[in-house]
């Protein structure tokens, strides 16, 4: 009985043998080894050698053992970016965040939502806020999950509860959604605030 290979199964193995000889050839100029270096270390001919990094030929663990010792390397340094997982990454470009207005913002107070569309559970939400009107009077506001305010610009002051707390470029400000908080006082405009909402699993969804 003959047995026919499946093209598929050839491609991939093509395909990681291409992958191989690339990485081992990539880390083995890095370390500045010769071939002749890498096979008196492992033992293997440098014509073996060779035929690995260009594809030509197959090789055991075993073998791939010995060559990632050899360049300093771990197994799983050899195979990281091997058919990595399809990304889902979301991108929004420099002032192309999603406009939303929330309860009580007037003019000179803008949110843009910098990520969205999660899927039915909702699970954060990212806003870049931008202040520069200090005439105007800001509601407090409540809401379920944790939230993070870090400052990029300006100088504000911050309520939360019975406590106010100075914010200057480089500071965080961690706290519970359901306490009443908002800016108290706007001190050096522009002021511009990254502001992210974490809902979790328990509370996602009740907004």
């Amino acid at each position: 009985m003959t047995v026919v290979p499946d093209h598929a199964d050839l491609a991939d193995d093509n395909q990681l043998g291409r992958y191989l000889g690339n990485t081992i050839r990539d880390l083995r100029q890095k370390h500045r080894l010769t071939i002749a270096e890498v096979a008196e270390q492992t033992g293997i001919s440098r014509g073996m050698l060779s035929k690995i990094e260009n594809a030509q030929t197959a090789t055991s663990l075993e073998t791939l053992v010995k060559i990632a010792s050899a360049l300093g390397v771990s197994m799983a340094t050899l195979f990281r970016h091997y058919n990595p997982p399809q990304g889902g990454a979301q991108l929004v470009k420099q002032g192309e965040g999603m406009e939303v207005v929330r309860r009580g913002t007037k003019r000179g107070h803008t949110y843009h939502l910098l990520a969205y569309d999660q899927g039915p559970t909702k699970l954060f939400e990212p806003f870049l806020i931008s202040m520069d009107d200090a005439s105007e009077v800001f509601p407090t506001f409540e809401h379920s999950g944790i939230e993070f305010i870090h400052m990029l610009n300006g100088t504000l002051e911050y309520r939360h509860g019975q406590s106010t707390y100075l914010l200057e470029p480089g500071d965080s400000l961690t706290f519970r959604g359901d306490v009443p908080h908002g800016p108290e006082t706007l001190i050096a405009l522009p002021i511009r605030f990254l502001a992210i909402i974490y809902y979790g699993a328990s509370t996602a969804g009740d907004e």
